[in-house]
Parts: C-alpha cells; sequence; structure tokens
C-alpha cells in the first residue's frame, strides 16, 4: 500500500488570551495568501477537509494553516497560561472560538501574508461566520469560505425520536440554572454523533442560541451574524450532504437569500466530508479569490 507524505510546518498559535494551539502550515514559509481552515465538530486538523484540500490550493504566494481549536476532539486538553483546562467539543464554549481564529489570523498576518481567507468546515462555519461579523472594516481578510455550513439544530430535530430533544433541553437548561453549566448530559440523552456538557447541548441544539446562524429550518428567524458579515463569501453546500434536512436546492435557496456579497455553490456527487469533489472545490476556491 502506498504511503502518502506531504510536508508541512508544525506551529504554535498563541492567541490574544494566551491559550496556546497548534496547527499545521502547508505550502511557502512568507506566503502573501493564507488561507485558515477551521475543523468542524469533534474534527481536528487531521479531519478530511483540514488535512486533504491543501495540497490542491497552495501555490507559490497561496499558504493553507489548519489549525487544532479549543473544540478539537469530544474531550481534551489546552493549555492557558501555566494552567491546563479541559476542552474539546463537549466543554467548547461557542464565543471562545473568537479568540481562537483571531490567533490564527495573528500569526498568519505575522508571517508576511496580506490577503487572508478564512475557511470553515461543518461547525466550523459556525465559528468562521461568528468571528466575520465581529471584523472591523481596517481587517485583512479578504473572504469567507463556508464548507458544508449545516445547522446541527436542524439535524437534531431531523433525528428526534420520541420527543427525546425536548426532554434533553429541559436537563441541559436546568443543569445551567442550577450553576453546573459543565456537567456532562445524561448518557441516556445524548445525540448519536457527539458528547457535550449542558451549555454546549444548548449551544448546539436549541434554536435560539448564538450558534444557530444557519437557521433554514426557521424560515421567520433573521440570521443577524450572517447578515453583518461585509466581506465576499463562497458558500460550498454537497449534494449528497447526509446531515442535510433537505434538498440542496432549498438551503442553497436560503443561503441566495441571506447572503448580501457572495456566491452559492452545489458541490455534485459528494457528501459532507466532500471527498471525490476535491478539485472541482479547489477550482471555486480559487476562482473566487482571483474575484
Amino acid at each position: 500500500m502506498a504511503i502518502e507524505m506531504r510536508p508541512a510546518h508544525v506551529v504554535e498559535i498563541t492567541t490574544p488570551k494566551k491559550v496556546k494551539l497548534y496547527g499545521l502550515w502547508y505550502g511557502p514559509r512568507r506566503a502573501t495568501r493564507v488561507i485558515v481552515i477551521i475543523h468542524g465538530l469533534t474534527g481536528s486538523m487531521f479531519s478530511y477537509v483540514p488535512r486533504a484540500f491543501p495540497t490542491h490550493l497552495i501555490d507559490s504566494r497561496t499558504a493553507v494553516l489548519s489549525f487544532n481549536n479549543r473544540g478539537h476532539g469530544i474531550v481534551s486538553r489546552i493549555h492557558y497560561g501555566k494552567r491546563q483546562l479541559l476542552a474539546g467539543s463537549a466543554h467548547e464554549i461557542f464565543r471562545d472560538s473568537v479568540d481562537d481564529i483571531r490567533g490564527a489570523v495573528d500569526f498568519a498576518k505575522k508571517n508576511g501574508a496580506r490577503d487572508i481567507y478564512i475557511a470553515g468546515h461543518s461547525t466550523g462555519c459556525q465559528k468562521a461566520v461568528l468571528y466575520s461579523s465581529k471584523l472591523p472594516t481596517r481587517a485583512r481578510v479578504k473572504g469567507l469560505i463556508l464548507f458544508g455550513p449545516v445547522s446541527d439544530h436542524a439535524v437534531a430535530v431531523r433525528d428526534d425520536r420520541h420527543g427525546r430533544l425536548s426532554k434533553a433541553v429541559g436537563i441541559a437548561r436546568r443543569l445551567v440554572r442550577t450553576g453546573r453549566p459543565h456537567e456532562m448530559m445524561p448518557r441516556a440523552l445524548r445525540t448519536k454523533w457527539s458528547i457535550n456538557d449542558a451549555q454546549r447541548f444548548l449551544s448546539l441544539y436549541t434554536p435560539d442560541s448564538a450558534e444557530t446562524i444557519f437557521s433554514y429550518e426557521q424560515p421567520k428567524k433573521i440570521p443577524s451574524a450572517l447578515h453583518a458579515i461585509k466581506i465576499p463569501q463562497l458558500i460550498l453546500w454537497a449534494k449528497r450532504d447526509e446531515y442535510a434536512d433537505r434538498p440542496a436546492k432549498e438551503i442553497a435557496a436560503w443561503f441566495e437569500k441571506h447572503v448580501r456579497k457572495g456566491r452559492i455553490v452545489i458541490v455534485p456527487k459528494v457528501g459532507h466530508g466532500f471527498k471525490g469533489g476535491e478539485r472541482f472545490v479547489a477550482r471555486q476556491i480559487k476562482e473566487f479569490m482571483k474575484e
């Protein structure tokens, strides 16, 4: 069996709040253009999209920075100053992702990048949007790329059986209300795709949370974070996304309505990980960056 090897530099990122994160830098060390990739829920820099796409995107002036944000894995640890704290998707606080992404962007700037693009995959898209919605006009972020911006709440509703979601939400709210936001949810009520503490469960799977940004399952909800973005966006939606609760065309139409500056592309014949569509997607991204 052939062994595939991709050259990359191991990097250490210190965020503005002094959290240490680690990543891989693909391409030229002093690139003028950098794409920062944010992995999805329970993922890491070794997940498929952050691992597979850099090879198709780097060139003589373009590098890709794929890094572990503090939500990598399910339960993990991060270094915070001289301390170690519990992290991972199970304990992540959504708003902390702004600090993580800021650290990666600052790292790219210090390495000479003039043009920076933020690329999120899956639940990393929500983090990318939150960060981009808060950008000052002077920021050097040129554009936003979203791979499969699925609504976790919509998936939970689709997969709900016998009212278990409502019961789980009630338990999570009670834990938060009684000062136990980081207590793990009861095993019998955890979703089949992740394990979470109470506050993270509410962030992912309730319709009114700040993390439920792509609210295509709620026609009356205004996605204010999405509307606040001033930079161009490229939305990449997988035609066969296994986490979609409705046809790709309906979701694309919702994004067409709410993305003020950008375009939406449905990628044919691929699932949520975009495996098999690498070259097609890379062409779309390169065209977007030229624009």
